[in-house]
């Protein structure tokens, strides 16, 4: 069964994460990160990571870079630094990012 991990805000992690479930970041993550299933980088979330996952989502604050196969979403308090790679991505007014955007679907 499919569930959801969350690591919570006194969590720091040096190192790789790979699973196939939701994940939900609050604490620190520096690696990265392989998920099949969505990541969400909570308002007290900070990673810096490469990120590979379906959808991410990301509220708090993201240095690397990203490739998903669904959507990316920088929300209105989210930072992020790095180059995205993904079909959809949309940023929230009042969102900071820097990098590269690549939307084109492989063939």
């Amino acid at each position: 069964m499919d569930g959801t991990t969350v690591l919570g805000r006194t969590i720091e992690i040096d190192g790789e994460i790979e699973g196939a479930e939701d994940l939900v970041i609050q604490g620190t993550v520096r690696g990265r990160i392989v998920s099949k299933k969505d990541v969400t980088v909570d308002a007290s979330g900070s990673v810096e990571a490469v990120v590979s996952t379906h959808n991410l989502s990301v509220n708090g604050r993201l240095q690397g870079n990203v490739d998903a196969t669904g959507r990316v979403e920088i929300g209105d308090s989210g930072r992020m630094i790095g180059d995205v790679k993904a079909p959809r991505v949309v940023l929230a007014d009042g969102s900071k990012f820097r990098g590269k955007i690549d939307t084109a679907q492989e063939d």
